[in-house]
């Protein structure tokens, strides 16, 4: 098993972490997170990678056959909803917030009222 995927997952998060902690704009803010899920894909597919690995169609294949793990891969595929779902509100969120305020600047935007 190698590190790199790893390293990649790591520096992925980072970034994003890095983006969201110096971010003025409520887009670029969600774009940064993005960036950090983008981290967990990476992370999910590294874990159920394997070498030499196939498809997990088991109908022609010998038995014995390694395979990749089919339920990271569904992991992975669930991930990339949520967060395309998760992207949509926020981004929606960041037009309400600019139409109501003024302002994409979270630093500037008024207090909520509930």
């Amino acid at each position: 098993m190698s590190v790199a995927p790893f390293i990649v997952a790591v520096w992925l998060l980072l970034a994003g972490l890095y983006g969201v902690i110096t971010s003025r704009h409520l887009v670029h803010l969600v774009l940064c997170l993005s960036v950090m899920q983008a981290s967990t894909y990476v992370l999910l597919l590294a874990v159920g990678y394997r070498t030499g690995g196939r498809a997990p169609i088991f109908a022609d294949q010998p038995l014995g056959t390694p395979v990749v793990d089919p339920v990271v891969q569904a992991l992975t595929l669930t991930d990339v909803v949520v967060e395309a779902t998760v992207s949509a509100v926020l981004l929606a969120l960041a037009v309400r917030a600019h139409k109501r305020f003024g302002t994409a600047d979270p630093d500037r935007l008024g207090e909520l009222r509930g």
